[in-house]
């Protein structure tokens, strides 16, 4: 048996999200039909998880579409479970001869509304709990963004919105616009954060946490499996790395230096009695900043596997967390 599940606000909010989340993005649709999306969903219900991230465009509407079903299938209570979606790329971008301006890579009123509706519509839901602005716009002013999702609010299609992967300039200018309008203000971010990857989340966001209560669902907490390990002898068939729709992740994923660096935290993780991907979901949820990591599992073994990090939080000491950082800071970004 894993520790049981621990639950953190969801930055300033009154909102608690489970300290590990189900996220669909790459698996749902692509590697997980129905019925596995529904038996994933159930197991992380059980091991405590009530936070489920999605986005408009993960496989193109179906991972929306299928979470939805599997809710539908799960009747759970509402109360019991949060559930996001993000906006920016949209999902019906015309043709090369006809393109939808206003249909893509925008966080324009137009399609805002439209992209809410849209998702509401896949999941079968009448309301999102959190909406994320899934990058920035800069060709859209910042004003009419935030009162478009204060608008959304307003109506009833969701509870919070956040951002994701804007820069901390981008995120306090929302955050201002809000307050000075008596706005409902940006609530979390969330960005990718990892042992190779923390500049963002441990230098560049550090006044946004008490300034403006800024709480953070990481994503890639593996660094799409480079920190499992399965990696350090090529790209085994099979595995996300071999997937043609993420080939941009493969040089990464065969980065030497980082790979040798895994080697050194499994030596770690062998004293621990865990797995190195145990041990790095561990170190992303020691944070107290971050408010929930996204796990992404193709596997129902795979998810549980993960959520035995709850046991490795404990063994983090400060010995092992100077031993962990110096190994992998000189490589992160």
């Amino acid at each position: 048996m894993h520790n049981p599940m621990l639950y953190r606000r969801l930055g300033r909010s009154g909102l608690q999200v489970s300290l590990f989340s189900l996220g669909s993005w790459v698996t749902f649709h692509n590697q997980v039909d129905a019925s596995g999306v529904r038996e994933m969903m159930a197991a992380a219900r059980d091991a405590g998880i009530n936070f489920f991230d999605n986005a408009e465009v993960y496989a193109n509407g179906e991972s929306e579409r299928l979470m939805g079903e599997a809710l539908a299938q799960l009747k759970w209570h509402r109360l019991d479970y949060v559930v996001s979606s993000k906006f920016f790329w949209g999902l019906d971008a015309g043709t090369a001869e006809k393109p939808r301006i206003n249909g893509r890579n925008t966080l324009n009123r137009k399609y805002l509304l439209q992209a809410v509706d849209g998702s509401l519509k896949r999941m079968g839901l009448d309301f999102i709990d959190l909406i994320f602005c899934h990058r920035p716009d800069p060709h859209t002013p910042i004003e009419e963004t935030v009162w478009a999702l204060h608008n959304v609010i307003e109506q009833g299609k969701a509870l919070y919105w956040g951002t994701s992967e804007w820069s901390a300039d981008e995120i306090r200018a929302a955050y201002e616009v809000a307050e000075r309008h008596h706005l409902h203000k940006p609530v979390m971010e969330q960005p990718q954060y990892h042992l190779f990857h923390r500049k963002r989340v441990e230098q560049e966001y550090a006044r946004l946490y008490d300034d403006i209560g800024l709480g953070l669902t990481t994503w890639s907490p593996l660094a799409s499996g480079l920190l499992t390990g399965k990696y350090r002898q090529g790209i085994p068939a099979g595995s996300r790395g071999a997937m043609q729709n993420v080939s941009f992740l493969r040089d990464g994923l065969l980065d030497a230096r980082k790979n040798a660096a895994v080697g050194e935290l499994e030596a770690i993780a062998q004293q621990l009695d865990c797995s190195v991907a145990q041990l790095a979901l561990a170190w992303v949820a020691h944070n107290p900043r971050v408010s929930s990591v996204i796990l992404g599992a193709s596997k129902l073994s795979q998810l549980q596997e993960n959520l035995g990090a709850l046991s490795v939080l404990p063994k983090l000491t400060p010995e092992v967390l100077a031993q962990m950082d110096a190994i992998s800071a000189p490589l992160a970004v």
